[in-house]
């Protein structure tokens, strides 16, 4: 096996094993992942050590989004009732911390290359994606990420993201970089807004990047928007139109899914001396934090069912996007290719001919320039030829180096504003090379085998979710499937407590 291929199959491995003891109905979608990277590797979409399977967090991943000083950190301290995360008015924390579950007594901080080089978290190869935005930041991974690991039973199984706040000017373009990034991986997003500033208007642009970029996307249920310390507005007297101000704003930006809290931290509480008043916002408090904690214990099942639709998504993102584009873009380079030789070889024969011409060569119709002379046995003649015929194809291979060239650019930005996956100029470039005939239709690599391949995986992604609806769902009522089916907010501590 090739050392890079021997890399990701360790990779896989360590996933599986984990997966045995966490989540075993994951488990079967590795084989599913290890063809589509078959397929991709033949096709030339994945090179060196890459694989679809890395380029998806697997364990369940909850975002905590907001400006400085909206509660998130104390937000956080609170639920895993363990206080790690540095809290305060102003700006405490200034990188986007991964916090996840340890069996150890003791927290521990470690620094964002031990994020950045583990491929089982969110934040793998991030360092590439700053270096994009951002030229020269990517060494200084360590001042954009920290991982932190806690003791705390409510960290079991799942992985949260507290992030800086949005309000710096430092470093704006690569934090805005990595929000989109866990945005996209998350499976739950809390977005906070500090109820002690109650004028929208001077959080413009935090609204602008959290709000008017995620309300068009497919995924708005995962988003819950929090208005945080809201207490502080029990000493007003319409408590009421701050609420209201902020779900105004929110409407104004287009913000219609996505569900809208209002809470503050019962420890960190501002005194409500009217007993009808604190009454008041302890009941709407403990609804909404409620239904926002509920939220974060079931998103370990919302993370089987992203499992199985990234399965389904990247096999049909292959069949349906990356394969098309490169074979639109084969025919387009195909089509450059024939006017180029038509241009430059017609151009040279035509010269020819008229040199011919002007010399005398041609008597009548027969044309015999002294180079085809046949003395010397006739070989002078067939070596000329011969030079005419290399010169001719060494024409015909530049173009199709400069042609192929010439539509790169164009396929990388097609492939980039698609969010496809995979490197499709890669797999363009390989159905290029000098043995590939222009005439080929379909991309190297891409043949009866790889669409069987894609079939098997597409349905065995029905029977996946057939699966996990068996283990979350009833809707016979039978007693038999009901004494099998493990609660649906713990599934892996069940999993764990039958091991």
């Amino acid at each position: 096996m090739h050392p890079a291929g021997q890399v990701i199959e360790a990779r896989l491995q360590h996933l599986e094993t984990h997966l045995e003891e966490e989540n075993p109905i994951l488990l079967s979608t590795i084989q599913g992942f290890r063809i589509l990277d078959e397929i991709a590797f033949r096709v030339g979409l994945l090179e060196g050590d890459n694989s679809f399977a890395t380029q998806i967090p697997w364990w369940p991943l909850i975002s905590i989004l907001g400006t400085f000083s909206a509660g998130k950190s104390t937000f956080i301290n609170h639920y895993i009732e363990n206080t790690l995360q540095r809290s305060g008015n102003q700006a405490v924390d200034d990188k986007f911390t991964v916090i996840c579950y340890s069996k150890e007594a003791t927290a521990h901080a470690l620094p964002g290359v031990a994020l950045d080089s583990d491929p089982r978290f969110p934040f793998y190869q991030m360092s590439d994606e700053i270096e994009k935005v951002a030229k020269g930041e990517g060494d200084r991974i360590d001042a954009y990420l920290q991982l932190k690991t806690c003791p705390s039973e409510k960290l079991r199984g799942k992985i949260l993201i507290d992030s800086p706040g949005f309000d710096a000017d430092a470093q704006r373009t690569s934090t805005l970089r990595i929000t989109d990034h866990i945005i996209d991986l998350s499976d739950l997003v809390l977005v906070f807004f500090d109820a002690r500033h109650p004028e929208p208007g001077a959080m413009q642009d935090t609204l602008s990047h959290l709000i008017e970029r995620t309300i068009h996307r497919s995924d708005t249920g995962k988003f819950l928007y929090i208005l945080n310390q809201i207490d502080t507005t029990a000493r007003e007297n319409n408590p009421e139109d701050v609420i209201a101000a902020w779900q105004r704003a929110l409407g104004e930006r287009g913000l219609t899914a996505g569900r809208f809290y209002a809470v503050y931290n019962p420890d960190a509480a501002v005194p409500i001396e009217d007993e009808a008043l604190r009454n008041r916002y302890e009941a709407k408090r403990d609804i909404d934090l409620n239904e926002i904690h509920s939220r974060m214990e079931e998103v370990e099942i919302e993370r089987a069912y992203r499992i199985v639709g990234a399965l389904e998504k990247t096999a049909r993102d292959i069949e349906e996007r990356c394969i098309p584009l490169v074979t639109s873009t084969l025919e387009r380079w195909k089509e450059r290719v024939m006017l180029g030789d038509a241009i430059l070889m017609g151009g040279l024969l035509a010269a020819l001919l008229i040199f011919s011409v002007n010399a005398g060569y041609w008597q009548g119709f027969n044309f015999t320039p002294p180079w085809l002379a046949t003395d010397a046995g006739g070989l002078i003649p067939w070596f000329l030829l011969g030079l005419l015929i290399i010169g001719l194809s060494a024409i015909h291979f530049a173009v199709r180096t400069l042609a192929a060239r010439s539509l790169l650019n164009g396929l990388r930005k097609q492939a980039a504003k698609a969010g496809i996956k995979g490197n499709p100029a890669s797999a363009f470039l390989r159905s290029t090379k000098p043995w590939r005939s222009i005439f080929s239709k379909r991309p190297a690599g891409w043949g009866r085998k790889s669409r069987r391949q894609l079939r098997d995986v597409l349905q065995s992604t029905d029977t996946y979710i057939q699966t996990l609806n068996d283990q979350f769902t009833n809707p016979s009522g039978s007693e038999k499937l009901l004494a099998a089916e493990p609660p649906p907010q713990r599934v892996d501590q069940e999993l764990d407590e039958a091991q």
